[in-house]
């Protein structure tokens, strides 16, 4: 297959994956309101899970397939992306403001499972029983907001609930799995046929086109004046890749990463750290702070690469 071709296959699947996920996200909303569900745990839960629907099927279709490199990769770029990129950009139009709530609960859970996912991967090998770890982690935490019954003040645009709704997250879902499949196929012949390894298509191509979802629920946020969503969206996405997709994928088959790739997760790690610092500070993350993780992330993502 050549190039070009390649390249149109990758252009039309990152337009496939985000419009499932805007699909997926729309009718989970109403769906998850419809039962009775609070807008933060929507928020953390219901949106965050829909927008990584692209890195669930990225990664676990790369970990089937043997491609480690994407599978991790992807997941590691996808946070760049979320909480670098994403965030940045959005701290630079408007100012995100912050909780104790979602700094101490949520965000500390970030710099936590990128501790555990350093210890996990020392021996360059994340196993089953590791992954059902990480597995466990996520479903405790998704029981704790359910049980706990947070509300907050932001609202996810909506409208009402239709018998349609259900219809429609199905078709997004099978459009998400079936574009992130495409993805994975073509991004991999590009690499293999420039000599470019995996990992690095990993991290770019296919982490920024598995992060559209994220970028459009954030920019919607945005233009609504709803900065606590646009955060809560990315952490909650976040800890859905890390704990949730990595752990999955490694329960099917053991990850395995080279030396470089552990490097890039003690960035990972102590990027998270910095960024929950920024968060507690007076409680929000203001436009220069915005510009400054927009720029470490840019610079990040190039080291990552060249790593």
């Amino acid at each position: 297959m050549s190039t070009t071709l390649n390249l149109l296959i990758i252009s039309a699947t990152i337009f496939g994956l985000w419009g499932g996920a805007h699909w997926v996200v729309e009718s989970a909303s109403k769906i998850a309101k419809k039962l009775g569900i609070s807008e933060l745990v929507i928020g953390l839960t219901i949106v965050a899970f829909a927008t990584s629907a692209p890195e669930f099927a990225v990664t676990v279709s790369a970990a089937m397939a043997g491609k480690m490199a994407i599978s991790v990769g992807n997941v590691v770029g996808s946070n760049i992306f979320n909480l670098g990129i994403i965030l940045g950009l959005v701290a630079v139009f408007g100012v995100v403001k912050t909780n104790e709530l979602i700094v101490y609960r949520d965000a500390s859970l970030l710099v936590i499972t990128g501790l555990l996912l350093v210890l996990f991967f020392y021996d360059l090998v994340l196993s089953p029983f590791e992954g059902i770890i990480l597995v466990l982690t996520l479903a405790s935490y998704v029981i704790f907001l359910i049980r706990s019954k947070a509300s907050s003040d932001e609202e996810i645009p909506e409208g009402d609930f239709r018998w349609t709704d259900s219809l429609l997250l199905v078709v997004g879902v099978t459009l998400i799995i079936g574009s992130a499949h495409f993805l994975v196929t073509s991004a991999s012949e590009i690499a293999r046929e420039y000599g470019i390894s995996e990992w690095m298509i990993g991290i770019t191509i296919v982490a920024a086109g598995t992060s559209v979802p994220e970028l459009a629920t954030s920019l919607v946020a945005l233009l609504k004046g709803k900065y606590g969503l646009s955060i809560g969206n990315l952490i909650g996405s976040d800890l859905f890749n890390m704990l949730g997709v990595l752990g999955t994928a490694s329960i099917i088959r053991s990850l395995t990463i080279s030396q470089s790739d552990y490097y890039s997760l003690l960035i990972l790690a102590a990027y998270l750290a910095f960024l929950f610092i920024f968060m507690r500070t007076k409680w929000r993350i203001s436009k220069i702070e915005g510009g400054i993780i927009l720029l470490i992330a840019l610079f990040r993502w190039w080291v990552v690469s060249v790593l």
